[in-house]
């Protein structure tokens, strides 16, 4: 990389369920606070499932600081999203409201179709596209994710020059990663709604008259999406896999720990693809810490606080390891009130903080001045 011109940066966010998306939230606040930049600032972000939500949060204005705060039970006067409504009343859990999505419990696979082109063709495949097209269509209602997404982007896309959030096609299993000019055009919400549909858990979101479904299973990272990208460096926070995977007796651990050791694997190998091609490559892990912080439950709500000042932690640590430090070094500073939350009300923030339009929009406007007082 020249010296004269500051990094070309990509990020990865990983899936990861409920307690992955508190990881993700504590390990972007560590990112920020230990490097000094903002990590809504990278050119290329993509999320997968809880990454999604998280992702598309960070690049729609919301930085960790404020997530970690909103997340804990704190409330700002005066904040409102960019659809008027008051900051503290959208979910602390980035949408993790679970309700029946109601009609008839679904009955028989979800997708035969996904079944039976995974069969005629399984090279082309994944293994966890045929276990998807077999578990019954989701029952739970992603309109809680969808709210979540709407409060900070109405409708439409977000401003980020490149945010992608990866589904898969219920029909062939393969992925789409929605922002980007080859997939179909799509609502945020949406398109965050359709990457975090869990097979069997969340129903389906149809986008362009096809059915979509979680990132994850095509991959929990999708790290070598930004393959020829000419990026520099990219940084991935993976919560599905793991730095220190756990060896238990309790089957739910045991079979936790299989999950985070194929997702590693997977990880391995699409980081060698990036650096094959000149990329340099951070990888950023949960620890036995974090595991025991978040709970072989991926999808449970009770622990995400305890989650998030874990991560903060680990990964600040895992951010001071000198051969990280040394890849790191180059990014550029981001402004002071995306690192951490600014001095004074909220009332004198910058406008691009969240509920900064809403504030804007709500100000009554000044009196223009009488003739010749100009």
């Amino acid at each position: 990389m020249p010296p004269s011109r500051a990094p070309r940066v990509g990020l990865v966010l990983g899936a990861g369920g409920v307690m992955g998306g508190a990881w993700l939230t504590g390990g972007l606040e560590a990112l920020a606070t230990e490097t000094g930049w903002d990590p809504a600032s990278a050119e290329r972000i993509v999320g997968t499932s809880a990454g999604s939500m998280i992702g598309a949060l960070l690049a729609s204005g919301i930085p960790p600081w404020f997530m970690v705060a909103h997340s804990a039970g704190r409330t700002f006067d005066g904040v409102a999203g960019a659809d008027g409504r008051p900051a503290d009343t959208a979910s602390r859990s980035a949408g993790a409201d679970f309700r029946y999505a109601g009609g008839l419990p679904p009955l028989g696979p979800g997708s035969w179709r996904l079944i039976f082109n995974s069969l005629r063709a399984p090279n082309r495949h994944r293994p966890t596209a045929l276990l998807g097209g077999w578990l019954p269509r989701g029952f739970v209602s992603n309109e809680p994710l969808k709210d979540t997404i709407r409060r900070v982007v109405p409708s439409g896309w977000t401003d980020h020059p490149s945010f992608w959030a990866v589904a898969c096609d219920y029909a062939d299993g393969h992925r789409v990663a929605f922002g980007r000019e080859d997939a179909p055009r799509a609502d945020l919400a949406d398109a965050v709604a359709a990457s975090c549909a869990i097979p069997g858990f969340y129903e389906p979101v149809r986008i362009a008259g096809r059915r979509f479904v979680d990132g994850g299973l095509w991959s929990t990272s999708n790290l070598d999406i930004l393959r020829g990208r000419d990026l520099d460096l990219v940084i991935c926070l993976n919560p599905t896999s793991s730095l220190h995977p756990p060896y238990a007796w309790n089957p739910l651990e045991r079979m936790a720990g299989a999950v985070r050791r194929a997702s590693g694997r997977r990880l391995g190998s699409e980081r060698k693809r990036l650096v094959a091609e000149g990329t340099a490559v951070v990888l950023i892990q949960p620890t036995s810490e974090d595991h025991a912080a978040m709970g072989p439950n991926l999808m449970s709500t009770r622990n995400r606080n305890p989650a998030i000042r874990t991560a903060i932690r680990t990964v600040r640590e895992q951010l001071r390891a000198p051969e990280v430090v040394e890849l790191l070094r180059d990014l550029p500073p981001g402004p002071d009130y995306k690192i951490r939350e600014p001095d004074g009300p909220p009332s004198e923030w910058p406008d691009t903080l969240p509920g900064g339009r809403a504030r804007v929009a709500s100000s009554p406007e000044e009196p223009e001045p009488a003739a010749g007082t100009a």
